[in-house]
């Protein structure tokens, strides 16, 4: 039988889920339920998304241990075609995850879509690698994503790659409800 102890004491690592493949969003918030099942809050700023589609924002009004900021507008941003507000809307996200990260509330802080936000120039990598190096003692940071910088996969003490090997959308099957949103 395994001795219980508080889990607070062994947090403070950085992990990366990043690549072309489904899952990462989908790992960080398996992680953020099983967090919550040993009893740690947890908070999730998306940088990408809004909560007008997707299942995650919905559930999360029932999880009392579950702060999830979606922060992103309401529609796709397009690499090269960002508007001023995809850009105001992600130094938001940023602040919010700094702020979250700094509050003494949370055990675990997810940066959701941080790492496109970086790819596509909506956030300077400069300040989520002050983020990383200025986050406080025993605070779990998870930061997804395709596209993570190397500056980010440098800090970071662990690193999953999810591979794209077969998609449904290669057979024109479009996002499903409750699978991919």
């Amino acid at each position: 039988m395994r001795k219980e102890s508080d889990p607070r004491e062994h947090l403070g690592l950085v992990q990366v889920y990043t690549g072309n493949g489904k899952g990462k969003t989908t790992a960080a918030l398996g992680l953020a339920l099983r967090a919550m099942g040993n009893g740690l809050k947890v908070a999730m700023v998306q940088f990408m998304k809004s909560d007008q589609y997707y299942g995650e924002y919905r559930i999360s009004q029932m999880l009392p241990d579950l702060t999830l900021l979606p922060m992103g507008r309401s529609c796709l941003v397009y690499e090269g075609k960002a508007k001023q507000e995809d850009y105001d809307a992600a130094a938001d996200a940023l602040e919010k995850a700094k702020e979250l990260l700094h509050s003494g509330k949370y055990d675990m802080v997810i940066m959701d879509e941080v790492n496109v936000a970086v790819h596509m120039g909506l956030v300077d990598v400069d300040k989520v690698v002050d983020v990383i190096k200025g986050r406080p003692p025993r605070v779990e940071l998870v930061l997804t994503g395709r596209y993570a910088p190397q500056e980010v996969l440098d800090l970071a003490d662990l690193v999953t790659e999810m591979r794209m090997i077969k998609h449904p959308y290669e057979k024109g099957i479009k996002a499903r409800d409750g699978i991919e949103r």
